[in-house]
């Protein structure tokens, strides 16, 4: 078949299958079936597909329409401007945990010789992003899954930044010794009862363990405000992630006698994204 018949028939099927989008993710999967660029679809609709390219798009076609998210098909997921690989079990990069990245590279960029613990790496893209965007930086990233941690290796690997990360296999932070000039991280913050209402892709497919947060979405957001001081150095700051709607309620966790009053970012939508507290001196 050509491009354009190939094209029709798939839009169809990704509609059918209540796929957002379906024309973009159409081209997107026969883009990367046939190992072109997305340009080359437009510019040769008559282009004909081999048997083996027909195979190739048919195959990752009908894994798109289980809802499979398209990034696990692929292995990729751009953030903060890099290419990270990602594998099903781990969660997948979001443009708005860029916010949280940019936040922590604010606090960091300033110092000689910044360190930082990620609380939760997943596939790594934040610990990686600080450390790719500052030199001198250093980090520990802490994980409980092992596919995270291997995924998080492998791309600080390829992105060239695994001499300044160290992973470990623990509970948010209690392996961890030392301390440090922040503690960032991307918490669980889903309301348990919440996760049957996200998409298909994320609640068929994701992780829970990264989504769910207990029965408000904060537990673990709790857990890390109460021990963050005992590994940030004087003055350290603690950011983390959280929900739309969770804001005050993760304000009131820190004790003013021990934090600055906290601060909040927010996202494209309006949406309280960041919050960030820095331990008082």
């Amino acid at each position: 078949m050509k491009i354009h018949g190939v094209l029709k028939s798939a839009v169809e099927r990704l509609a059918a299958a209540e796929v957002l989008d379906p024309r973009r993710e159409a081209a997107s999967l026969l883009a990367y079936a046939v190992k072109r660029e997305p340009s080359f679809l437009i510019a040769h609709p008559e282009y004909e597909l081999s048997a083996a390219e027909s195979a190739a798009f048919e195959s990752v076609l009908a894994r798109r329409e289980t809802r499979e998210p398209f990034q696990y098909i692929t292995g990729k997921q751009e953030f903060w401007g890099l290419d990270f690989n990602v594998a099903p079990g781990v969660l997948i990069p979001r443009p708005e945990t860029e916010i949280l990245v940019e936040a922590a590279i604010e606090v960091l960029r300033p110092l000689q010789r910044p360190s930082f613990v990620e609380a939760g790496v997943g596939s790594g893209c934040i610990s990686i992003s600080i450390l790719h965007s500052i030199p001198t930086s250093s980090a520990i990233a802490t994980d409980l899954s092992d596919p995270a941690l291997a995924l998080a290796a492998a791309n600080a690997q390829k992105l060239g930044v695994a001499d300044r990360l160290e992973l470990q296999r623990c509970d948010l932070f209690s392996g961890v010794t030392g301390k440090f000039d922040l503690l960032v991280s991307n918490p669980p913050y889903i309301p348990d009862g919440d996760v049957r209402e996200l998409q298909a892709e994320v609640r068929d497919f994701e992780p829970h363990s990264a989504l769910a947060g207990g029965p408000d979405g904060l537990d673990i957001v709790r857990r890390i405000v109460a021990d963050a001081r005992h590994i940030l150095r004087s003055c350290g700051v603690l950011m983390l992630e959280i929900g739309a709607g969770q804001s005050a309620a993760v304000e009131q966790m820190f004790d003013l006698d021990i934090w600055e009053m906290p601060g909040i970012k927010y996202d494209l939508q309006a949406i309280a994204r960041v919050i960030t507290a820095r331990l008082r001196s």
